[in-house]
C-alpha cells in the first residue's frame, strides 16, 4: 500500500492534484478511524523512500495491516471518490507515462462531454471542481459555435449578396415591364458577371493596396499584355502606364464589341473567348484568346495628339469611327482601354510611343493595318488590271491608249 502512495506523490504535479487530494483524504479519514497518534506522519509524501525509517516503530506495522487504509487504492474500498473513481486507481501504475497518458484521456473526457458522464460526491472541493470543468467546456463549445457561425457567415456573405442583387433587379424588371427576352439576357448577364468575379470588386480592391503592390499585381494580372506585338517593343515605364488604365469588361455571346459605321470608344483586349471582325466587305476574321480589336485606336491618338511646350494642346475634337463589325460567339471576358485613357497616356509618353519601332508595330503588327493595307493593295491591283484591260482593247480597236488614231497595220 505504501509504494503505491509513493508512485501517486511522485506523478506530474498537473495530472495528480486532484485525484491526490481525494486519496490523501481517504487515508486522513482511515487515520482518524485507527486512533493512531503518528499514523499522518506516515503519509507525509515528502519523506519519500524514507519510509524504510519506520521499521522500527510498532506503528508503523500496525499502520500497513489497517484496512481502512489499503481500501483507499483497492476497487472494494468503501470510500467515495466520486468524478476520480477510475483515476484514483492508475496512480499506482509505476509507469509515469501511463499514468500522465491516461489523465490526460480523462481530462479531454470530462471537457468533451461536460462532465456529463460523471456524478461527484459530496465533497465540496469535488463538486466546485466538476462545475469549473462544465464552465470551461460551455465555454469551449460556445468559442467553437461561434467561430463556426464566423465562418459559414463568411461563406454565405457573397451568396447572400448575389440573392440580394438579383431581387433587385427582378423588381426593377418588373417596375420597368422589360419582355421576356430581355428579361432573359438581364439574368444570364448577371449569371456571367458573378461567375468571372465572385462578387469581388477588384478595383477597389487593388486601390485599398500600396502603390508598389498594385504595381506587381498589375504586371501579374495584364502579363498578356507584353504578347501583343504592340506593346512588346514598349519600354516599362509605358507598360506600367497602360497597366494601370486596363478596365476588365465582360460581354455575352451575340453583343457587339463594335458596329460598323460606330465610334470605337475602346481597345479591347481579349482574355477568355471568342470574337468575330467582319469587314465592310464581308470577310471575317476570328479572334481568340490574346487578340486584340480596336487597336487602330492607338494609332490614331497619336496621330492628333501634339506637345507643345509642355502644355497639352488638343486638336478638333474627332472621333474614329469602325469600318467593321466586332461580334461576340461566346461569352467574353477582356480588358479595356478607355479612349479618354488612352489620351493621357499618349500625351504624355508621346516622344516614346513615337519610336520607330513601335510604330512599326502598331502599323505592320496590327490587324486591323493589316486587313486596311490588304484592302488598299487590292484597290491598286483592280486599277492596275483595269488599265491594263483598258490598254489591250484600244489596242484591239485601233486607237491608242492615250486617245490618238494609229495608223492602219498592212
Amino acid at each position: 500500500m505504501l509504494p503505491d502512495a509513493w508512485n501517486l506523490c511522485i506523478s506530474p504535479k498537473s495530472i495528480k492534484k486532484p485525484i491526490f487530494y481525494r486519496v490523501n483524504q481517504c487515508l486522513r479519514d482511515a487515520c482518524s478511524a485507527s486512533k493512531k497518534k503518528n499514523c499522518k506522519v506516515f503519509l507525509d509524501c515528502g519523506r519519500g523512500p524514507k519510509y524504510n525509517n519506520f521499521t522500527d516503530n510498532p506503528d508503523w506495522e500496525i499502520w500497513k495491516k489497517d484496512g481502512d487504509a489499503s481500501s483507499c487504492l483497492s476497487n472494494n474500498g468503501t470510500f467515495s471518490y466520486g468524478i476520480y473513481e477510475h483515476a484514483a486507481f492508475i496512480a499506482k501504475r509505476d509507469s509515469i507515462v501511463v499514468r500522465y497518458i491516461y489523465s490526460l484521456f480523462w481530462g479531454f473526457q470530462q471537457i468533451s462531454t461536460l462532465a456529463g458522464n460523471q456524478v461527484p460526491s459530496d465533497f465540496v472541493g469535488e463538486v466546485l471542481f466538476t462545475m469549473g470543468i462544465i464552465g470551461l467546456g460551455l465555454l469551449l463549445f460556445a468559442l467553437l459555435i461561434g467561430n463556426m457561425q464566423n465562418f459559414l457567415q463568411s461563406l454565405g456573405k457573397r451568396r447572400l449578396e448575389m440573392q440580394l442583387r438579383r431581387r433587385d433587379v427582378e423588381q426593377w424588371m418588373s417596375h420597368r415591364r422589360l419582355p421576356g427576352d430581355l428579361r432573359s439576357k438581364v439574368k444570364q448577364s448577371e449569371r456571367f458577371c458573378w461567375a468571372s468575379t465572385r462578387g469581388v470588386n477588384e478595383e477597389e480592391l487593388l486601390k485599398s493596396l500600396p502603390e508598389n503592390l498594385q504595381c506587381d499585381i498589375r504586371r501579374h494580372l495584364f502579363g498578356f499584355l507584353e504578347k501583343v506585338s504592340i506593346f512588346s517593343v514598349m519600354d516599362e515605364p509605358i507598360l506600367d502606364a497602360f497597366r494601370g488604365i486596363l478596365r476588365q469588361e465582360l460581354y455575352m455571346a451575340e453583343s457587339y464589341a463594335q458596329n460598323k459605321g460606330g465610334p470605337i470608344e475602346k481597345m479591347v483586349f481579349i482574355v477568355r473567348g471568342q470574337m468575330e471582325s467582319i469587314g465592310s466587305d464581308g470577310n471575317a476574321h476570328h479572334l481568340s484568346e490574346g487578340d486584340v480589336c480596336g487597336e487602330e485606336l492607338l494609332a490614331w491618338h497619336l496621330e492628333n495628339s501634339s506637345l507643345n511646350g509642355g502644355e497639352k494642346i488638343q486638336g478638333p475634337k474627332l472621333r474614329l469611327f469602325s469600318n467593321r463589325d466586332v461580334r461576340c460567339i461566346t461569352n467574353v471576358e477582356a480588358f479595356i482601354f478607355q479612349s479618354s485613357d488612352l489620351v493621357d497616356v499618349t500625351i504624355n509618353f508621346e516622344r516614346f510611343l513615337r519610336n520607330p519601332r513601335v510604330q512599326a508595330a502598331i502599323r505592320y503588327d496590327s490587324t486591323y493595318w493589316r486587313i486596311k493595307a490588304a484592302k488598299h493593295i487590292q484597290v491598286i491591283w483592280r486599277y492596275q488590271r483595269w488599265r491594263r484591260m483598258r490598254k489591250l482593247r484600244a489596242l484591239n480597236q485601233g486607237w491608242h491608249p492615250h486617245g490618238r488614231q494609229l495608223p492602219p497595220r498592212y
